[in-house]
């Protein structure tokens, strides 16, 4: 036994312990957050990292969120911080997804100076600015369109508010009392993590915290290098494509090529399209994400999600790929639909290499942003999950790299000037199969006063796949006043206007048996 090592029962009470921590975070966070994105939605993320910038632990919330902290983490640490400062970030170039996620980081102070680990919060904010509102624009070919970027910067420093960044902040959003309330949820969601983190500090010491910090990642390392020793050899390969880039309606083609080697998950993006100029780029971090979440849904539930699932994962990606955005190139689309796409080729890729998995769900997150004077809301919506070989799909849940739950009815209509016509399960939307695949559902929002809408959507073309012989899902439809609406549009709204979205099936699992 390495000096790393835990035994089973340190695993389970330490691995329980810190990610105790993080879902306390995210209990505070919801329950101070003034936006129903966050309060309801739960749209955010958090987690807890050690004095090294390793992710020690995280909450059960976002994939394409928590994948991608530890550049978050990283950034910050490159910005010589000190015990007690506080961060927040949206820069996809510098740890960040797009711009609507705010990322805030606090040194935790280990009481003696020194920086003891850091605790995280990244949510959506449902506006940062921008040529629309909900900072979600379609058609977007440069970041500073979608709104205020913020490289790493200091909101408290050793503790010490700073009043004037923060008043700036306020003063490039469309609702700033909103932001003001969902940024104090982030920062007392941050002092839970802090102080847990310190407690633990206090009561085992540093020295064995850091040993438990080393068994616990190496741990959860053995675990995913276990399964891919049990792939050894596996190779596939697939190809994909976004259903335009918001711009143009030109398909954006992805491909890999996938490989297992000596424990390791090797991901090859050769062929995949150059950046494009419109807003579905993504930065590395979130394509990491996608690869991270797809091979840690291949592990068993007990393994322990922290950094060290990710160590067995090497990506290689050409210099211009839209799968590694570089500034000043437009993203907010990609966090949401390049992630989602991602993750379908991966899975893709898999069962090309003979791995089961399941079959394609809906394939995106169906956002819609609205926005008025003095309001603005965001949400994705669910659909089919792909059938496997388990059973048949669920029907209505966020599917891939979105974990998030839907906006109550009641909360919507009393915060802004919509109502819901419809909300029903979309039946007979997934595929055929021996199991069918998941369906998808139908939502459609009558607006009371004039405003805007913007639809980011996938999977409006290209239907989810269904696997080993099944069928696939339908694809989802955009109707505005019952006519069709493109994938990605932006319209103007007048009241009693009626915007539905029908979103996509999951992929059928299996030849259906006969009648």
């Amino acid at each position: 036994m390495s000096r790393h090592d835990l035994d089973p029962l340190e695993l389970s009470v330490w691995s329980s312990l810190v990610a105790m921590i993080a879902e306390e975070m995210g209990s505070v966070l919801t329950r101070g957050a003034l936006s129903p994105n966050i309060r309801e939605r739960r749209d955010a993320s958090c987690a807890l990292f050690d004095s090294g910038g390793r992710m020690v632990a995280q909450a059960a919330h976002i994939p394409v969120h928590l994948g991608a902290l530890p550049e978050a983490v990283r950034a910050v640490r490159g910005s010589t911080p000190r015990a007690g400062d506080v961060f927040l970030l949206n820069s996809p170039w510098q740890g960040g997804s797009h711009l609507p996620d705010l990322t805030m980081i606090e040194a935790i102070s280990d009481g003696a100076g020194g920086i003891a680990g850091y605790a995280v919060v990244r949510a959506h904010h449902a506006d940062v600015g921008g040529m629309s509102p909900g900072s979600m624009p379609q058609g977007a070919t440069e970041l500073v369109q979608e709104g205020l970027v913020l490289p790493p910067v200091r909101l408290e420093r050793v503790g010490v508010p700073d009043p004037e960044l923060l008043a700036l902040i306020l003063a490039n959003v469309r609702t700033p009392d909103e932001r003001r309330g969902d940024l104090a949820a982030q920062r007392a969601a941050c002092e839970v993590g802090a102080r847990g983190w310190r407690a633990l500090l206090a009561q085992h010491g540093a020295a064995r915290l850091a040993e438990v910090t080393d068994g616990l990642l190496d741990y959860a390392e053995r675990r995913a290098r276990a399964r891919l020793t049990a792939l050894e050899g596996a190779t596939g390969t697939a190809e994909d494509a976004l259903e335009g880039d918001g711009v143009s309606e030109q398909d954006v083609p992805l491909s890999v090529a996938l490989s297992v080697r000596s424990g390791a998950l090797h991901l090859d993006f050769t062929g995949t399209s150059p950046m494009v100029r419109g807003n579905v780029n993504c930065p590395i971090q979130v394509t990491r994400a996608a690869a991270l979440f797809v091979l840690r849904s291949l592990l068993p539930e007990d393994v322990p999600t922290n950094e060290g699932i990710a160590r067995p994962i090497h990506i290689s990606a050409p210099d211009d790929c839209c799968l590694a955005a570089r500034a000043p190139a437009a993203v907010a689309a990609g966090n949401v639909e390049m992630s989602q796409r991602i993750t379908d080729l991966l899975f893709a890729a898999f069962a090309a290499a003979g791995v089961d998995v399941p079959a394609q769900g809906q394939g995106t997150m169906n956002n819609i942003t609205f926005g008025g004077a003095g309001w603005t809301f965001y949400e994705t919506l669910g659909g089919g999950q792909g059938a496997s070989a388990k059973g048949p799909g669920p029907d209505a849940v966020h599917v891939g790299m979105s974990n998030t739950r839907n906006t109550p009815i009641e909360s919507l209509e009393r915060a802004y000037p919509l109502v819901i016509e419809r909300y029903a399960v979309r039946r007979g939307s997934g595929g055929a199969g021996r199991h069918r695949g998941g369906d998808g559902v139908v939502r459609a929002y009558r607006v009371l006063e004039p405003c805007t809408v913007t639809l980011l959507t996938e999977r409006r073309r290209r239907a989810p796949r269904g696997a080993a012989g099944g069928g696939d899902g339908a694809c989802g439809e955009n109707l505005l006043n019952g006519e069709p609406l493109p994938a990605k549009c932006r319209r103007e709204l007048q009241p009693g206007d009626v915007v539905e979205l029908r979103t996509p099936g999951g992929g059928g699992w299996g030849v259906p048996a006969r009648a």
